[in-house]
């Protein structure tokens, strides 16, 4: 702070400072585990895509060896269903507010120094252009015919570019290794007597 506090162009303040870290505190924990929540959930109320899952975890891996993100690779439709677990559940609708340092256009709209920007990440992932069934939960959308997984461009629960979250390869490990951990360990089911669950998010400061 004190080296570039006398640098015009500098950004780096005390303000931005704190800003960026409650970002870090908040996008550290609760996101992974909310996703974690929601995946769990999706088990729940999708038997057959649990099972499936759970069919590759006893093919792929012996039964003493630990899981790791490596992993993956071996594991296309755990994987898959990681991915859209993240697409469907789009615990933050909207990315970090951001604050334009300089006037500059978007698109051809301008944009004056100052403005706030809120990134819609739930437009990418929820565009009929891009998913088969965008409002459904579908692992298949990161499947090819031969049941490889493939990537998705729209694909951007981490948001994109400059202001991409900088836990995104930490977010993704502990999600492929808690959850596929979780499913070789334990079957989820609803308890005994309840027939019916919400699937609603009740909005805070992730979707829950």
């Amino acid at each position: 702070l004190e080296s570039s506090k006398d640098e015009p162009r500098s950004t780096y303040n005390e303000d931005n400072m704190v800003y960026s870290i409650n970002d870090l505190f908040l996008g550290g924990s609760e996101t992974t585990s909310t996703t974690l929540i929601w995946g769990l959930l999706y088990m729940v109320t999708n038997p057959d895509v649990q099972e499936k899952v759970q069919r590759e975890l006893d093919a792929v891996l012996g039964p003493s060896q630990l899981i790791c993100y490596e992993d993956r690779k071996e594991l296309p439709y755990t994987n898959a269903v990681v991915h859209e677990v993240q697409r469907f559940s789009n615990i933050i609708s909207v990315g970090m507010p951001r604050v334009c340092v300089r006037n500059t256009t978007l698109l051809g709209f301008p944009l004056k120094k100052g403005t706030i920007v809120l990134p819609n990440i739930a437009s990418s992932l929820y565009d009929p252009e891009q998913w088969e069934t965008p409002r459904q939960f579908n692992p298949g959308h990161f499947l090819d015919k031969d049941g490889n997984f493939v990537s998705q461009e729209a694909f951007l629960p981490f948001s994109v570019g400059h202001r991409v979250c900088l836990g995104e390869h930490l977010a993704r490990t502990e999600l492929f290794i808690f959850f596929a951990s979780l499913l070789r360990a334990f079957t989820f089911r609803l308890p005994e007597g309840v027939t019916k669950i919400s699937t609603e998010p009740i909005l805070g400061a992730c979707c829950n």
